[in-house]
């Protein structure tokens, strides 16, 4: 029993110190970690509701996209056409960033180069449509252009070089359950 208590308070001894650090801050009035409180509170109220759509989301590409068809067009061998698929996948989703990592982890599950993997995570970060959007509206449309057009390039170069430093690299993809 006592093993099994010292096992949670280290799997979730940095949990229970925050909540506690906050719980702490509103008795003592702390207004930096009242800041933080209701910071990560509205966060996590963005995540639960992001969240479980992605999910499902990914649970329907899981089951509607033959993993064969994701080799084909994304794995390995692809060629130069499987950036274009991957920017574009990129681009047209919206969200958060750490909406994209469930997507890349199936990405690299169904048979996708770890190329293609790092290159939709650089794309999902600064191409999507809705931000690329919301950017002209504020910096013009020249800027969000010429960021786009300097960003891309980096990121397929980021793609490349991580794909040949991680090439000798073998990476298990873990099955629920």
């Amino acid at each position: 029993m006592k093993n099994k208590i010292t096992a949670t308070l280290k799997q979730y001894g940095f949990l229970i110190l925050f909540g506690i650090f906050i719980l702490l801050s509103y008795l003592l009035p702390f207004a930096a970690g009242i800041a933080i409180g209701k910071n990560f509170f509205m966060f996590f109220l963005e995540m639960a509701a992001i969240l479980p759509l992605m999910f499902i989301l990914i649970g329907l590409f899981e089951v509607w996209v033959p993993r064969e068809n994701i080799i084909r067009h994304l794995g390995p061998e692809a060629g130069a056409m499987s950036i274009l698929w991957v920017v574009l996948l990129a681009m047209l989703q919206a969200g958060p960033l750490y909406a994209a990592f469930p997507v890349a982890a199936l990405l690299w599950k169904k048979g996708c180069s770890v190329r293609n993997v790092f290159i939709y995570l650089g794309a999902f970060s600064t191409l999507k449509i809705p931000m690329l959007a919301f950017e002209i509206g504020f910096l013009g449309l020249k800027f969000s252009l010429l960021r786009a057009l300097f960003s891309l390039p980096v990121f397929v170069g980021i793609g490349y070089l991580l794909a040949w430093h991680l090439r000798n690299k073998s990476f298990a993809v873990k099955e629920p359950g």
